[in-house]
């Protein structure tokens, strides 16, 4: 049984019908959100809650922004 056109894709590999045009976009939204959790939890730990809790949720809206353009793809 020949099934040329089934093959499985691997992680991070482009289909090829389209690509994601948003790739560089959403790299670099997780690069902030990780930076800006790690910075809030130590600002959180080591300054004060307030101020912690805001960094953190500033880092959650680039992640929120990132899943919406994975959704867009």
């Amino acid at each position: 049984m020949d099934n040329s056109n089934l093959y499985r894709r691997r992680r991070g590999q482009e289909e090829e019908t389209g690509e994601d045009k948003y790739r560089m976009l959403r790299q670099i939204l997780n690069i902030l959100f990780m930076l800006g959790a790690i910075v809030g939890v130590i600002v959180y730990l080591k300054y004060g809650r307030d101020l912690g809790t805001i960094i953190i949720l500033v880092s959650m809206a680039f992640k929120l922004a990132e899943c919406v353009f994975r959704l867009l793809k």
